[in-house]
This record gives structure tokens, C-alpha cells and sequence, in this order.
């Protein structure tokens, strides 16, 4: 089918479209309509996106279902996958409708609401899609808007303060990604993001300012774009954003912010970073490795002193895309791999775990935690589905949470055996704050009047949690259905990546992997 990924793309786009200029009325008529309308383009989407995956060559390490239009002003409409990017839309669509499913309940703007997803999910599916710098830049802040709005309208008590913190800290380590890319398409003479993955940036040392950058015009071009890749994962000292976000975005909010936009930042180190800027990864490994070590301890430690479930999830979710960028700047096979299985898995735990206390919000309108204790007495199903994503998030052997982790703990020990001693204290300290919470949360009598008439979770609920635990069990125990497709494209990424490193540092990889084997 000709123009797979642009109808994917904007199917839920127009599907916004259509409920804004023909859904009129605040009625409980049109909210359901808006609802309905929503969970069926939503839907339409993933069933289009198997056909995306079933016609997928994993062997093929190049851009597959390309398409290359003209567009303005000298700049091209290029779109394309390869076994990196298809995953994660693949993740997107597959979220969106149990998402949509677990909105069911919201009884303010719902036009609005559902608009601010369908437009959402459409820039999401850009930003994995895009083959053109600029096309990239414009989805990537693009998604900044419906977020903004479905936090700063439809969140908590401070909900204004969230969202301003959430748009700033993105937006600003945005532009600087922005002069970087003005900079990359005047030194190759293009923006075609295929053309520019061959394209051998300056790596001179050179001076700037009267001050001596090591790595040239690679180093500054790194840096910009790890400013904005940072913020979006986002990694420590530039997470303290995210809480805040999560706290008082929506439940779906939530499950979309830590499910996909999170894995933004992951996927631009992986498009960009790393290929196109091998000589400043490889400068900067040591510092990018230290930073997602110490982010995997220090906030697994912020995570055991919260009171709020949300916010405890929070700093689990910063831990966990700690493991991420170790795998990434670990620059091996293993960690690579590791890295985008995290991110995948992460996807759904973390998106289950909002999820899960969105459950208890929606009875209770508290997230505290000392205000719960004892639900196995009055929700046997819902002790049970928080008990398995709580392990998957623990990373208990037989789940998609295990793999990933143990994958990039392996790359990282290629890499830097201190870094990865460090980081497995995270696995730890992640079991501490897993099962404290869900011990105070579930266990125990059931002492409190106002848990005593609350009921167990609803048919609808129990739907949308079954595609995750799924999921969660598949990947665990064939996680081959990932790794079959990622390791092809990750394996062309590594050896272009290598080969582009001078001799010496080249080399000693090289001997690296050989001790380490």
C-alpha cells in the first residue's frame, strides 16, 4: 500500500478534524460520539500499523515504505521506517486506543479532549517517521501543544505551573537542537536525514570563543541535541520536570507521557547522536554513562521517600530511562538492543502503572498513599494486575522489564564495569520502593471506613489492562520478536559508528569487546 506511514500519520489527525468542525454540543450524546469517534480512529490506526509490520523486511537494514514528495520552499516531505523507528510506532498505536478506553469516564470538554489525543498521537507517529531534519523538528515540538493543553486544562490543582514547567524545560532545550540542525544542513547542503547518517560532520579540534573544543563541530552538535534529548527522556540533573507533569496530568496523560513521549528522547540518540556525531559520542561516552548511572540510583532513592503514587512512579520511570542511555552510549550490540527493548517494555509497565492508579483515583480522588491499605480485601483483580506490573517493573525474570534491563546491564559492563557495578544497585533499590508501595497500597487489613465500600475493577477496565499484561508476558518470554527486527538495523548502526572513529579509539573498542568476551 503507497503511502502506508503518511496515512497512519494523519488518519488520527483528521479524525480531529472531524470532531471539531462537525461534533457539535456539550450534551451526553456528543461526549459519547466524541468518545466513540476517538476509539475508533485510534483503533483503524493500529490495525493499519500490522500491515506496516507484517510488510516489514527486518534483513533490510535500510529505510523501508519510504516516501519523498516535494514540499516548500526547497524542503522535502520524506518519510520512512527502519528496525529501529517501526517498533516504537508500532508501541504508539498500539497504546492510543486503551488509552482513549481508559478516558471513558471524563465528563468536562470531552471534544476537546479527545481532539488534543488524536492530534497528539498523529505528531507522535511524525516524530518516529520523519526522514527530513525539519519534518523531525516540527513534529518533535508539535507534541509539545496537546500535551501542554491536556495537563494545563484537564490536571490537578496546579496544573498551570506543571504544564508552563513541562513546555519551558522541552521548548528551550528544543531550540538549541533547532541552530544545530541550521548548522548541519549548511555544512552537508541538505536536510535528508539518510544522506546526512553518511555525512562525516568535522571532527577537528578547533577553537570557539578562544576556547578549544575537542571533537570540532561533532562536539557542538552533539551537545545541542543531547540538550533537548536529555530534557525529553529526561535524564538526570534535567528530570525534575517530569514529576511535576505527572502528578497533575489526567491519568491518560500520564500513561501517554511516560509510554511514548519519554522514549522521543531515546529514539533521537539513537537516529542522531550516535550515527551522525560518532567522534563526540564516543569523546562524551564516559560522562553520558556516569549521568544515567547516577540517575538510576539517585532517583531510586528520591522514589522511597514519596508519599504520592504518581510521583513515586515518576522517579521510577527517570531510573529506568537511566538504563536506557547506559545502553545507548554503551555502543555495543547488547546495550543497543537493550536500550530499545527498555524502552518498549518501559511502555508498557509504566503506562499500566499509570494506570493502575488511575483505577483507585477514580473511586478514592487521592493519591496518597497512606490513604490506602488493604484493597486485596475489597479488589482481588486489582491487587492482582497492580502485584504483576509492580514485578514487571522490578524486573522479575519471565517479564518484557527483565530483559531490558539485563540486556543494557550487559552492554554496560562492556563498556565500563564500574558504570554497570553502580547501575545494579538500581535493580535493587528498585525492588525497595516497588514493594513498599505495593505493600502499603494492597496489603494488610482493611482499617479504613472510607476503603469500605469501594468495588474492584469494572469489564472496561479489565479490557484495557489485558493487552498489557500481554504484552508484558510475550516480550518477556520471546523477546526474540523484538530483537529480530531491531538487530539488523542496530548492527548496520554499529559498524558505521566504529568505522567512523579514528583508528586508535576504534581499536580500543575493539579490544574492549575482546576481553569482555
Amino acid at each position: 500500500m503507497t503511502n502506508l506511514l503518511s496515512i497512519i500519520t494523519f488518519l488520527p489527525i483528521v479524525a480531529a478534524g472531524i470532531l471539531a468542525l462537525f461534533l457539535r454540543g456539550d450534551d451526553a450524546a456528543s461526549q459519547k460520539n466524541a468518545k466513540w469517534l476517538a476509539l475508533i480512529a485510534t483503533g483503524a490506526t493500529f490495525l493499519i500499523s500490522i500491515f506496516l509490520l507484517t510488510g516489514f523486511n527486518p534483513a533490510d537494514t535500510g529505510f523501508q515504505f519510504v516516501e519523498d514528495h516535494a514540499w516548500i520552499m526547497g524542503l522535502r516531505y520524506k518519510m520512512g521506517v527502519d528496525g529501529i523507528s517501526i517498533l516504537f510506532v508500532m508501541l504508539t498505536t498500539f497504546l492510543m486506543p486503551l488509552t482513549i478506553l481508559s478516558c471513558w469516564d471524563v465528563k468536562i470538554r470531552v471534544k476537546e479532549y479527545m481532539i488534543a489525543f488524536l492530534v497528539l498521537e498523529g505528531l507522535m507517529i511524525g516524530v518516529f517517521t520523519a526522514l527530513d531534519l525539519i519534518l523531525f523538528y516540527l513534529f518533535f515540538e508539535a507534541g509539545l501543544i496537546p500535551m501542554f493543553l491536556i495537563i494545563g486544562i484537564w490536571g490537578g490543582k496546579d496544573r498551570i505551573y506543571a504544564s508552563f514547567k513541562f513546555f519551558l524545560y522541552t521548548f528551550i532545550g528544543s531550540v538549541l537542537m533547532l541552530v544545530a540542525m541550521i548548522a548541519m544542513a549548511r555544512t552537508a547542503g541538505t536536510t535528508d536525514i539518510p544522506t546526512m547518517l553518511a555525512f562525516d560532520f568535522p571532527s577537528v579540534t578547533m577553537q570557539v570563543l578562544g576556547f578549544t573544543v575537542i571533537g570540532g563541530m561533532q562536539t557542538l552538535l552533539f551537545l545541542a541535541f543531547f540538550a533537548s534529548f536529555a530534557v525529553k527522556m529526561p535524564m538526570w540533573p534535567v528530570h525534575t520536570w517530569l514529576p511535576d507533569a505527572h502528578v497533575q496530568a489526567p491519568t491518560a496523560g500520564s500513561v501517554v507521557l511516560a509510554a511514548v513521549l519519554l522514549k522521543m528522547g531515546g529514539y533521537g540518540f539513537l537516529r542522531f547522536s550516535l550515527p551522525m556525531f560518532p567522534v563526540a559520542s564516543d569523546l562524551l561516552q564516559p560522562l553520558v554513562l556516569w549521568m544515567s548511572a547516577i540517575a538510576i540510583v539517585y532517583t531510586s532513592l528520591v522514589a522511597l521517600a514519596q508519599s504520592d503514587m504518581k510521583k513515586l512512579i515518576a522517579y521510577s520511570s527517570v531510573a529506568h530511562m537511566g538504563y536506557v542511555t547506559m545502553g545507548i552510549f554503551a555502543a555495543n550490540q547488547q546495550g543497543l538492543d537493550g536500550a530499545i527493548f527498555q524502552m518498549l517494555s518501559h511502555g508498557f509497565i509504566s503506562g499500566a502503572l499509570f494506570l493502575c492508579v488511575g483505577v483507585i483515583y477514580d473511586r478514592m480522588h487521592t493519591r496518597e498513599i497512606d490513604a490506602y491499605g488493604g484493597l486485596v480485601n475489597r479488589m482481588p483483580v486489582y491487587a492482582l494486575v497492580f502485584m504483576f506490573f509492580t514485578m514487571a517493573n522490578v524486573g522479575l525474570p519471565g517479564t518484557s522489564g527483565f530483559v531490558g534491563e539485563f540486556l543494557t546491564l550487559m552492554g554496560a559492563f562492556r563498556a565500563n564495569t564500574w558504570v554497570a557495578l553502580v547501575a545494579t544497585t538500581g535493580v535493587i533499590l528498585s525492588a525497595g520502593y516497588a514493594l513498599w508501595l505495593y505493600r502499603r497500597v494492597t496489603m494488610g487489613a482493611l482499617i479504613k471506613e472510607s476503603l469500605r465500600t469501594i468495588t474492584d475493577m469494572t469489564p472496561r477496565e479489565r479490557w484495557i489492562f489485558a493487552p498489557l499484561i500481554a504484552m508484558t508476558l510475550i516480550l518477556g518470554v520471546y523477546p526474540r520478536l523484538v530483537t529480530d527486527i531491531t538487530g539488523p538495523s542496530v548492527e548496520a548502526l554499529l559498524v558505521n559508528f566504529h568505522d567512523a572513529l579514528p583508528e586508535e579509539a576504534a581499536d580500543d573498542d575493539l579490544a574492549a569487546a575482546a576481553v569482555s568476551h
